[in-house]
């Protein structure tokens, strides 16, 4: 290869490197937008860039808006944890003071989606993923709950992964897992992602189209709190500062913030601010690129 040649190779695969670390807006620092809680978690975008947020131990949500700032939404969530909001843009949670999914309407009405498998309790739903057909995917950890009743204890014998239809169809997916907890899925609906936390590994599936799971593939060496996506195709992982894969699973970003995120997802009206909920606060981050959740 002439010398002119392997000059270009190397300015080029330089340029590629550069734009895949470029995510984060030139000068952008997290900015804490909100503290005071016990834990925060589960942050979900709604359609309006605005985002929903638990404070799982005080069995609380809350609402961020980029003009407006913080305000409490909801006290008393059935502890509701990980969020998602599906096509109608009504908010699913995971809860696991019953340990179910369930549906806010609105602030005043519920419903319950799902709350056991095969006749017996779930062990304590965690993460979510809603995918374009209504699918909800979702992890079912087992971290015991001290206001659970005397005796409760683990039911199910699998810490696992589910599929719940919008016609109430569940199934368990997968079973081998030592902690799953985050989660996220494609815009197109054709891949997965699931962290096994206590495992410290992240696995991409491939979604058939009749919703189960082939290809299990090893994708990152870390666990996960909870997941996000950006418009390159971007997976942004939480445990212990923001971790960020390309696609093909290269290690492109890393992001540290004053406390260890727990959750993250894109805001904001051109979803281009990231939002992290790490522990006693909230924080945002200024992008370079857009979340397609």
């Amino acid at each position: 290869m002439k010398l002119p040649i392997i000059i270009a190779c190397i300015l080029l695969t330089g340029a590629l490197a550069a734009q895949e670390s470029d995510i984060v807006a030139e000068g952008a620092v997290p900015q804490k937008v909100g503290s005071g809680y016990s834990f925060t978690e589960g942050p979900a975008v709604a359609k309006d860039g605005s985002v929903y947020f638990t404070d799982q131990p005080n069995d609380r949500i809350h609402h961020w808006d980029e003009q407006e700032g913080i305000t409490l939404w909801l006290e008393g969530t059935e502890r509701s944890n990980g969020l998602y909001f599906n096509a109608n843009n009504d908010l699913v949670a995971c809860a696991d003071e019953h340990n179910r999914i369930i549906l806010f309407e609105n602030r005043d009405k519920r419903k319950v989606l799902l709350e056991d498998y095969e006749g017996k309790h779930l062990n304590g739903p965690n993460d979510l993923w809603i995918a374009p057909n209504g699918d909800i995917y979702f992890t079912d950890a087992y971290y015991h709950r001290p206001y659970w009743p005397e005796g409760y204890s683990e039911i199910q014998e699998a810490r696992g992964l589910y599929l719940l239809t919008p016609d109430g169809e569940v199934t368990r997916l997968i079973d081998d897992y030592k902690q799953p907890n985050g989660i996220i899925g494609t815009p197109d609906g054709k891949r997965l992602y699931v962290a096994d936390i206590e495992d410290r590994k992240i696995w991409r599936y491939d979604i058939l189209p009749n919703g189960t799971l082939e290809n299990k593939t090893y994708f990152a060496p870390h666990g996960s709190d909870g997941m996000t996506i950006d418009n390159r195709g971007n997976i942004y992982l939480t445990m212990d500062k923001v971790w960020v894969y390309s696609p093909g699973g290269k290690l492109i970003r890393e992001i540290d913030f004053p406390e260890s995120p727990s959750n993250i997802c894109f805001a904001g009206k051109n979803r281009d601010t990231l939002f992290v909920t790490a522990r006693t606060s909230v924080y945002t981050l200024k992008m370079n690129v857009v979340g397609v959740q």
